[in-house]
């Protein structure tokens, strides 16, 4: 399937949780990323001869032209994630998340293959009733989601080519994201013991972290069949509400206190059912449910502590 991998954006939440099963894998794995947030990640990859590592952006022409040469596979993760980050800086929503598509499509020779890690968010607000399928009508109510999908489509129409559309993952990374919406209810659970819910019955679909780089591993191995299309990718029995949502994590966290607005909006308004039977039907399926990434995010805030940051 191709031994040489360059993962753009590999010291995010995903991809360092990637890298490590891709050289696992027995892959020669290199790392383009900015590093925006400091991160002090892949230390213990420094040692394995098949991982580099180079510090720069994925914008810039000269850095990805030195990158991607020689790679069998091309794994862009770099973005500007959620729809509160996008929408601070819409300059820079739009130039890492589309136009350093570009520039990558136009460097990247025919036999490289693609495979994109989009979002379900373009979805938006799917009928009452309805599933949504990779089929169904798109409909993003955020420039976050406008832009992963304007991503996509350059890449599905490039060749070459697979995307995830990626339900909201949770779980523990070494790049740890507080902000996504099972972690940040954990997280108010663990420290805060009580949330306010917005939109309760809005519905998401949800997938762990090591899922979503699993799936991934997966394009790869079986990218002849897969590719062309773009796949859901969520763990079937997490289409949930928010108070569902919360109801599981008082289960597990039982002090924990969760109340309904009864006035007010969540800003992101996404609400929808998803079907990944198109993945699953490839033989992937989701490996760590809820509960077991509820216990696992007790853990990881205890390591963490209290924080600010996200």
């Amino acid at each position: 399937m191709g031994n040489k991998v360059l993962v753009i954006g590999g010291a995010g939440y995903i991809g360092t949780v990637l890298v490590p099963i891709l050289l696992g894998e027995g892959m020669e794995v290199t790392v383009l990323d900015n590093f925006l947030f400091d991160q002090k990640v892949f230390m213990e990859c420094c040692h394995n001869q098949n991982f580099d590592v180079i510090r720069g952006d994925c914008r810039n022409e000269e850095t990805v032209k030195k990158c991607i040469d020689g790679q069998d596979f091309i794994i862009p993760l770099a973005a500007i994630v959620g729809y509160q980050q996008c929408d601070a800086d819409e300059t820079a929503a739009v130039s890492t998340n589309v136009d350093s598509i570009k520039t990558l499509l136009g460097l990247r020779k025919p036999d490289q293959k693609v495979i994109f890690a989009c979002t379900n968010s373009g979805y938006g607000i799917g009928e009452s009733d309805s599933v949504c399928t990779e089929d169904s009508p798109l409909n993003p109510i955020s420039l976050y989601g406008r832009t992963k999908l304007d991503a996509e489509t350059l890449i599905l129409q490039s060749g070459n080519s697979l995307s995830f559309r990626f339900a909201t993952v949770f779980g523990a990374s070494p790049r740890m994201r507080r902000d996504l919406l099972v972690n940040d209810f954990v997280y108010r659970a663990v420290f805060d013991s009580t949330v306010v819910v917005f939109q309760g019955n809005s519905r998401r679909n949800y997938v762990h972290v090591r899922d979503a780089a699993g799936a991934i591993v997966h394009g790869m191995k079986n990218f002849g069949k897969m590719k062309g299309l773009p796949f859901n990718c969520g763990l079937t029995s997490a289409n949930m509400t928010k108070l569902e949502l919360c109801a599981k994590i008082k289960e597990h966290i039982p002090g924990f206190i969760f109340l309904e607005a009864p006035i007010g909006e969540d800003p992101d308004k996404r609400d929808y059912l998803v079907s990944n039977e198109r993945l699953e039907n490839t033989g992937w399926c989701a490996k760590t449910g809820i509960d077991d990434g509820i216990e696992e995010l007790k853990k990881a805030y205890e390591i963490i502590g209290q924080s600010s940051h996200s």
